[in-house]
């Protein structure tokens, strides 16, 4: 089965907002062994949705659009489609009630534009919008199922996992797919390859794997498809068992695990409280941690010493030091991390301090020039890093190796 992803709306086309539910549509089906042929973002006018349903139906299997469903009179959506597949619009009193008791748990008066939003074309099959007021509609024309559901994330993401992915799952015959995802960090993409090359030669034809790098991270996505796909659980636990004899002090979990997520796990496991003291990360390590529900149970607080004196006086480290080595060293780094965790009575704690750019570097310390220090109570680790020359990733890629080198260092694997 093959499926065309269309996003609409202006605001993503001069890229006000970036596309997230493309890339979250892509991943859900391929991993439902729906292969996505075309993604395209097209404005929210009648003519671009009519031109682009022109060239595509009759071409693919399923069309999935998300956006133009909202109440306002810039969301043309859903009356370009009435007017494109024949139909009418009528009250459709389920989902009528459905918007009046999501507008009455609020606390909010119901108005005529919200009350629009139960017109419904009569030719369509209607999808619940459990966590919104604009419903799915599913035509059919020329053996292609198109299907156009809000754009908000939230909405679009409970109705395709509720309701698309299960209807094509029960209607079609999808092929049988499975996959496993390997997370790992600490190593380029490059290198990994150089590692782990005599490994995936020797994979079965029937599996497949894609490597998938982000900042600090690269994702290995094994795949089982076709005739394998019955024993596929068997093949891809047997190829992770080798692929852990290689590399494993890089992977720290599976399938999308995040790595704050995988220390959460470990902070738990040991009961240990934890602290941060940043200074060229700004307290994105703190936000990641507490991006995680529960995190509350071994995140104790931070410290963002961004400059010089608050490192004096919120954490101890010498003038002296200061002025001998400079901010960004060893010795300051080391002196930040003993510092908050002493000032916190934590268990374990991290520090940055770096030149995350665009300026501020010298020869010596160019930008991306980042010192990363790692302690329990019993032991400092710290290490240096050269980033490059992006602050946002200097800063992303800063906070995932703090936060990695923590991990590693409460299971003793640096």
């Amino acid at each position: 089965m093959n499926a065309i992803i269309v996003t609409i709306g202006d605001e993503l086309l001069i890229g006000q907002v970036v596309d997230t539910n493309a890339a979250w549509l892509g991943s859900k089906l391929t991993a439902a062994g729906i292969n996505v042929s075309e993604m395209v973002s097209i404005s929210d006018s009648p003519e671009h949705i009519t031109s682009t349903l022109d060239r595509i139906i009759g071409t693919t299997d399923v069309v999935i659009m998300t956006g133009g469903l909202g109440p306002t009179k810039d969301d043309l959506t859903k009356e370009t489609l009435v007017k494109y597949f024949g139909g009418h619009l009528v009250m459709n009193d389920e989902v009528l009630k459905k918007i009046e008791g999501f507008f009455k748990s609020r606390g909010r008066e119901i108005i005529d534009s919200n009350r629009r939003q139960a017109l419904v074309p009569d030719n369509c099959i209607v999808l619940t919008n459990n966590n919104g007021t604009a419903p799915g509609m599913w035509f059919t024309k020329d053996n292609t199922h198109v299907i156009s559901i809000a754009g908000v994330p939230y909405e679009m993401k409970a109705i395709a996992e509720e309701q698309i992915i299960p209807r094509l799952h029960k209607a079609f015959n999808v092929p049988a797919l499975m996959n496993k995802t390997i997370m790992t960090q600490g190593v380029p993409e490059s290198y990994l390859a150089e590692m782990i090359k005599d490994w995936e030669k020797s994979l079965p034809d029937c599996m497949k794997l894609a490597y998938l790098p982000r900042p600090g991270i690269v994702r290995l996505r094994l795949t089982v498809a076709g005739k394998c796909a019955a024993e596929g659980e068997g093949m891809l636990s047997e190829q992770i068992v080798k692929l852990q004899d290689i590399i494993s002090d890089h992977i720290y979990g599976f399938d999308e695990l995040q790595i704050e997520e995988a220390l959460g796990d470990v902070l738990k496991e040991k009961g240990f409280k934890l602290v941060t003291a940043e200074s060229c990360t700004g307290g994105n390590i703190a936000r990641m941690i507490t991006s995680v529900p529960g995190s509350s149970a071994y995140f104790l607080g931070s410290v963002i010493a961004y400059s010089n004196e608050v490192k004096i006086d919120k954490l101890g480290v010498k003038v002296s030091s200061l002025d001998e080595f400079g901010s960004v060293s060893k010795e300051i780094v080391e002196e930040m991390v003993s510092g908050i965790l002493q000032k916190f009575n934590a268990d374990v704690a991290v520090a940055t301090s770096g030149i995350a750019g665009p300026g501020g570097g010298s020869n010596e310390k160019p930008v991306g020039t980042v010192w990363i220090a790692v302690a329990t109570k019993e032991r400092i680790y710290s290490k240096k890093f050269l980033f490059g020359g992006n602050r946002d990733r200097n800063i992303e890629q800063s906070s995932i190796m703090a936060i990695s080198l923590l991990r590693k260092l409460i299971l003793d694997i640096v």
